[in-house]
C-alpha cells in the first residue's frame, strides 16, 4: 500500500467532514420549515395544551457517522507504515473511528424536546413531539395552539392575540 502524503490525506478528511456536515437534519421546531413544506397547503386545527413534558429526541443514525469516522480512521491508520503494519493499523484504526463516528453523529443530531398533549376544540386528545426553539417562549399547559399538518408532519405553535 502506497503512504499517502499529508496533503492527500486532508483533502480527504475536508471532503469527508463535508459529508457528515450536510447529513445533519434540520431543527425540528415549530418554526422550522422544510423546502418542500414552503408554499404548501397545511391542514390546521385549534386546541388547547393540556400538559407539556420535556423530553430528548434522538439523535440520527444515518451511518454517515460510521462511514466518515471508518474511512478518516483507515487513512490515519494506513499512514503508520508502508507495508502490513500499515494495512493492519488501517483496519483496527478504522474499525475503531466508525465506531466513534456513529456515536458522535448520534450525539451531534439529538435534540431538547417537548411533548405536548393538546385537546383539540371538537374534543379529541393528541400528542405531538417537536424540539424546543430557544428564539421563543416555551409553550405551557393552557396555552391556546394551533395544529399543523401537512401529511405526516405536524407542528404545534401558540395562537397569537388569543
Amino acid at each position: 500500500m502506497k503512504m499517502l502524503n499529508i496533503s492527500t490525506k486532508m483533502v480527504a478528511v475536508v471532503g469527508l467532514l463535508s459529508v457528515v456536515a450536510c447529513s445533519v437534519p434540520t431543527q425540528q421546531t415549530g418554526t422550522s420549515y422544510s423546502r418542500d413544506e414552503a408554499r404548501a397547503i397545511q391542514e390546521v386545527q385549534l386546541g388547547k395544551i393540556i400538559d407539556a413534558r420535556a423530553v430528548m429526541i434522538e439523535g440520527t443514525k444515518t451511518g454517515i457517522g460510521s462511514m466518515v469516522g471508518g474511512a478518516v480512521g483507515a487513512i490515519a491508520g494506513a499512514g503508520v507504515d508502508d507495508g502490513r503494519t500499515g494495512e493492519v493499523a488501517a483496519v483496527i484504526v478504522g474499525t475503531a473511528a466508525a465506531v466513534l463516528g456513529a456515536k458522535a453523529e448520534s450525539a451531534m443530531t439529538k435534540a431538547q424536546g417537548m411533548e405536548y398533549t393538546i385537546q383539540l376544540d371538537h374534543g379529541e386528545v393528541i400528542s405531538v413531539v417537536q424540539a424546543i426553539d430557544p428564539n421563543l417562549t416555551a409553550l405551557m399547559a393552557g396555552d391556546r395552539v394551533k395544529l399543523l399538518s401537512s401529511g405526516s408532519n405536524f407542528r404545534v405553535s401558540k395562537i397569537q392575540g388569543l
